[in-house]
């Protein structure tokens, strides 16, 4: 199975393309200010997105898209100078290299939907990350994986060995990877494990949240009798079901669909939906303030 690769051109353009995310308290000139900045360092700005909560006393965000002839090389260099412009506006910031694809864990246990989404945008060049390994609590889903040239890891859970099946996992994924995303993982993260990956663990939760939380959520929807059913990406937090959301979607059902019914209705949408936030999340679109988000889609 070929892999992933950009086109020459393509890897090219991102040699020398930069992003950076910015938040801070709104006030007059940051724009400004950041624009001359770049413009000093000889950057070229190719796309600029922001993002006031309230102009007066509120939160400001912004996402800006740069060229920088030897990027590599200077990066160091331009952090440690931006540092004085970030102070100066109280800035929470980062700088990260577009060619540089981020590298990724998959979680799954024995539904395949959502993990074959990420596989297939993935295999066709429209996820631009590298996935560096998909780990599992059953051996289902083994030779389909290992079909990509994806190494498989097969870590069972029970409630007797949660512990050391964590440690095993945690020992894969500690400096291999950079996000890890759980494509209908049916096992709660513990907060041990999440707080090597604050705000970089993304869930697909099988329901329009906050609607349902917890399991069997279309269960929940049938029971009460739900016209609108739907699917939510979010950030992995100690609070179950309760992270930061990145992206959602829905659709309509009425009283004729039954349970089963839900479910493959649900099936599509929940794929859909988890391959755009991890698009997202590894195209640096995403800031996260508080329980919320900001995404530069």
């Amino acid at each position: 199975m070929t892999p992933n690769v950009l086109p020459k051109n393509q890897r090219e353009d991102l040699k020398n393309r930069a992003r950076m995310l910015v938040s801070c308290p709104d006030q007059p000139g940051i724009v400004a200010a950041v624009s001359r900045f770049l413009y000093e360092h000889g950057a070229n700005i190719v796309q600029s997105d922001q993002y006031t909560m309230d102009p007066e006393g509120g939160l400001f965000f912004i996402r800006i898209e740069f060229d920088l002839e030897n990027l590599d090389e200077r990066r160091e260099k331009l952090k440690e100078d931006f540092a004085v412009v970030a102070q100066q506006f109280q800035m929470q910031w980062s700088i990260n290299r577009a060619g540089r694809k981020k590298r990724l864990a998959i979680f799954v246990s024995k539904e395949d939907h959502a993990l074959l989404e990420l596989l297939w945008q993935w295999q066709a060049g429209d996820l631009q990350a590298d996935i560096a390994m998909v780990i599992s609590n059953h051996n289902d889903m083994r030779a389909m994986v290992e079909s990509f040239d994806i190494p498989f890891h097969h870590i069972p859970v029970t409630a007797a060995t949660k512990e050391e099946a964590e440690r095993q996992q945690l020992e894969l994924v500690s400096g291999q990877v950079d996000a890890v995303v759980l494509a209908r993982y049916m096992q709660i993260i513990t907060p041990k494990f999440i707080e090597h990956f604050p705000n970089r663990i993304i869930n697909i939760h099988h329901s329009f949240l906050p609607a349902f939380v917890g399991g069997k959520p279309y269960a929940q929807a049938h029971n009460r009798g739900v016209k609108i059913i739907g699917a939510t990406a979010h950030y992995v937090t100690e609070e179950l079901d309760g992270g930061p959301i990145i992206e959602q979607d829905v659709q309509r059902v009425s009283h004729r669909d039954n349970v089963d019914d839900l479910k493959r209705i649900g099936r599509h949408i929940e794929r859909i939906v988890l391959a755009r936030a991890v698009s997202w999340h590894v195209e640096d679109r995403v800031i996260v303030h508080g329980n919320k988000t900001v995404v530069f889609n």
